[in-house]
């Protein structure tokens, strides 16, 4: 089992040891248990059932952290937010911001690719209920960690969903070496702060998850991430439509 400081070469050999991670009992169990007992509507299909990596260019300029893959959605199809209504909700803003080449994402041979723009969690299983433990989010840091490292030479800004994705890339950003304020920013939607490592700086922005608990409920309208992910891109310095 890899060690959280260990060293890879790019982020192909990372995935690689990630999707083969057994750390976690209860996530372990869980995604497996899901993948054998599927969902109706996906009977026929083949389930990932795995840790799931990352998507997006090794050398992205804005970085999107989530939570964790859904069980139905990243864990069935192997690819993060796809196959699911949340992704459904991500992946339109990203391309009416002009950051996907598509408005959807429903399989990984879909043709989807990304714009100078990754997409990772802090946690990489499915969790019961959509909840990982402390410990759980602790054990798994170890890939963001290396995920951070390895994007740090040309990410210049990271848009989180979520109080969760929020602590979880601060602290990462902190044990790199980078400067974060203290006492350290609270989460709130469309919040940023500002990191600083040596002479390069890094901006990071709050919004609320994609969940359909925030999407259905109006807490989190299109427009209202459209309107930070064009913040976010801005500040990476990437070109944005609909301006």
């Amino acid at each position: 089992m890899p060690t959280r400081r260990r060293r890879y070469r790019d982020l192909a050999e990372l995935d690689a040891h990630l999707i083969d991670c057994r750390a976690c009992p209860r996530l372990v169990a869980w995604r497996e248990q899901v993948a054998r007992e599927k969902r109706r509507a996906f009977a026929d299909e083949e389930y990932w059932g795995r840790p799931v990596p990352g998507i997006g260019p090794s050398d992205a300029k804005l970085l999107i952290v989530g939570l964790a893959p859904a069980a139905h959605g990243g864990n069935r199809t192997g690819r993060m937010f796809t196959g699911d209504q949340s992704g459904d909700f991500l992946f339109a803003a990203m391309y009416s911001v002009g950051l996907v080449n598509q408005p959807h994402s429903v399989s990984r041979d879909d043709g989807l690719e990304l714009f100078d723009t990754r997409i990772t969690a802090p946690v990489h299983c499915a969790p019961p209920q959509n909840k990982p433990t402390v410990e759980e989010r602790d054990r798994c840091a170890r890939w963001l960690h290396a995920e951070l490292g390895l994007l740090a030479p040309t990410v210049r800004a990271v848009l989180t969903l979520g109080q969760f994705g929020w602590q979880s890339t601060l602290r990462t950003f902190a044990e790199l070496g980078w400067t974060v304020p203290r006492p350290a920013p609270r989460f709130g939607h469309g919040v940023s702060t500002t990191l600083v490592r040596d002479t390069t700086t890094l901006e990071v922005f709050g919004c609320y998850h994609v969940s359909q608990h925030n999407t259905y409920t109006g807490r989190l309208t299109v427009e209202m991430l459209v309107d930070v992910l064009r913040s976010a891109a801005r500040s990476a310095g990437i070109d944005v439509e609909g301006e």
